[in-house]
């Protein structure tokens, strides 16, 4: 049930104590035998918050050294280049890595003039080095929780494919940096901030301008111009600020407006999520109230969350799109709009991702990639050319350049945006006139997602669910297609259980972070139907976790 308060500005008291949460960064200690205040890798790094004991200054002096030590041993002898997002905590925990990747004398890339710089611009600088300089690998860090809530930090590792490490990596790091937290932090080499920022190695690199001027690679910039279209990117306060003010000027986008140009760490600006949180998940029609509330005064309106690798959509007609319903327009229009792309490049969408997803690939005769939660499992064929587009149901996609080069192997919300104007631009269409006319091809479904509680016995069993453990054949009246536990696309684990029919399909699997499972589930036959596969999910679930 949403928060009474969902979609309406933030109240002082919403707002955190910048002051006590970069307190505690430094003050606090955590404990190392708590497994809630250990360094634990997500789908998206570590994350968590410094009043919780769970993003501390410990915490990321023992990761950066723990990724000095695996970029040793893996071979890694480039430059890393590191960002950092608009959270109160990034700048703290940019500071400690600096402090410990210089005493390590790793040669480090910031951006100029100590610039915000977003998660795909980390990507695209790496792909760009390595490309450039063959035999010498770089990889990175982007300090940033994402959409997280303004309390919380985060630290990503991205090694040299440019995308985020997948658990082969972050495993070896995350035990290797809770041994140093064990150890009181004895093996950590580290040196002053006032050292390390005027050591050798720390050399300024031009993010915004590098990515900037080469964004006519992959999206048709000149159409846009040409057209006139009437942009309204809001950056929700995040770390895609400068670069809006900058694609406006450098391709002489005089329409082109930047929201809210604002950046508070308290992100006082924002409408409250559906429980009632700050949060800057540009994929939420409650945190995106006030760019929607505006849609009517721009052809698109576009939001970014905090290190802008995911990406929101408002048109005047439809309002703000659901994720889903853009990832299926974003590659029709591209796989007919893209003739520089291999024939045998597949689209990558996650296994929770809507099934229109599968039938719009079918009808535009592409290979469909289908795989499990995470943007990790799409990095080697974005990098090869073999993913032509990669995206996940949260808003987060990536695709290649025109002649069927890697772009960016992260999520890059800047790139979806700008296609939305594309599409507008080169069709007449708004991405939203788009959906409906797939929605009337291929018909429309009914998605959602909902939480149901489950200790950590229960979300341990989920996880390594086996498919004959589920006796059910029926669903929701429909007979059971498929029970998964493995990703068809590359046959990984799910950490859940994914049950397809002929017109529905539910997923389950543990949260990382919460004690809950997350059912996903989708109807092809509306809204009572989808009502129903939920309820028989949970009660399938259910039964298989006692």
């Amino acid at each position: 049930m949403a928060h009474p308060r969902a979609g309406t500005p933030a109240l002082p008291e919403d707002l955190i104590d910048v002051a006590a949460v970069e307190r505690a960064y430094y003050d606090r200690v955590p404990d190392p035998d708590d497994p809630m205040q250990q360094v634990v890798f997500g789908t998206s790094g570590h994350r968590g918050s410094s009043l919780d004991g769970a993003f501390n200054e410990a915490h990321i002096l023992a990761t950066t050294q723990a990724i000095v030590e695996y970029r040793r041993s893996a071979g890694i002898t480039g430059p890393l280049f590191i960002g950092f997002d608009t959270h109160a905590l990034s700048i703290p925990a940019w500071r400690s890595a600096l402090e410990v990747l210089t005493a390590n004398e790793v040669t480090v890339y910031i951006a100029e003039n100590e610039k915000f710089t977003p998660t795909p611009a980390v990507s695209f600088a790496i792909l760009r080095f390595n490309q450039a300089n063959p035999g010498v690998l770089a990889d990175g860090i982007v300090v940033t929780p994402s959409h997280n809530p303004p309390r919380d930090g985060g630290f990503k590792y991205n090694p040299p494919s440019g995308g985020p490490a997948d658990t082969s990596i972050t495993s070896v790091v995350a035990r290797r940096a809770n041994e140093l937290l064990a150890d009181n932090l004895s093996g950590v080499n580290r040196i002053p901030f006032e050292r390390a920022r005027s050591s050798e190695f720390i050399h300024e690199y031009p993010y915004t301008a590098t990515y900037v001027d080469h964004l006519q690679e992959v999206v048709d910039m000149s159409a846009i111009r040409d057209t006139g279209i009437h942009i309204g990117a809001d950056p929700l306060g995040g770390a895609s600020v400068g670069y809006w003010a900058e694609i406006g000027f450098r391709y002489n986008l005089t329409n082109l407006t930047v929201v809210n140009p604002t950046v508070d760490p308290t992100f006082r600006f924002m409408t409250l999520d559906t429980d009632g949180k700050i949060r800057m998940d540009c994929s939420s029609p409650n945190a995106m109230a006030s760019l929607i509330s505006a849609r009517e005064r721009y052809d698109i309106a576009t939001g970014n969350d905090a290190d802008s690798d995911r990406h929101g959509i408002v048109t005047p007609d439809g309002g703000l799109m659901n994720p889903n319903h853009y990832l299926a327009v974003a590659i029709d229009y591209l796989f007919t709009h893209r003739p520089g792309w291999g024939a045998q490049a597949a689209v990558g969408k996650t296994l929770v991702s809507s099934s229109l997803i599968d039938r719009v690939v079918a009808g535009i005769d592409r290979k469909l990639l289908e795989v499990p939660v995470g943007f990790k499992w799409f990095v080697d064929g974005l990098l090869d050319g073999s993913i032509a587009f990669g995206g996940e149901e949260s808003a987060g996609a990536s695709f290649l350049t025109f002649d069927g080069k890697p772009w960016s192997t992260d999520k890059d919300g800047i790139i979806l945006a700008l296609l939305a104007s594309e599409m507008l631009a080169t069709t007449g269409k708004t991405p939203s006139q788009r959906y409906r006319e797939l929605a009337d091809r291929y018909g429309e479904s009914a998605y959602a997602r909902v939480d149901a509680p489950a200790s950590r016995a229960q979300k341990a069993l989920l996880g390594k669910l086996s498919a004959d453990q589920v006796s059910a054949t029926e669903l929701a009246g429909e007979p059971i297609t498929a029970v998964l536990t493995e990703a068809p696309g590359n046959g990984a684990p799910i950490g859940g259980l994914k049950v397809t029919t002929e017109n529905a399909w539910f997923a389950a699997r543990p949260s990382g972070t919460e004690d809950v499972y997350k059912i996903y589930a989708e109807s092809f036959k509306g809204a009572d139907h989808l009502a129903t596969v939920q309820a028989q999910a949970q009660e399938l679930v259910d039964s298989v976790l006692v």
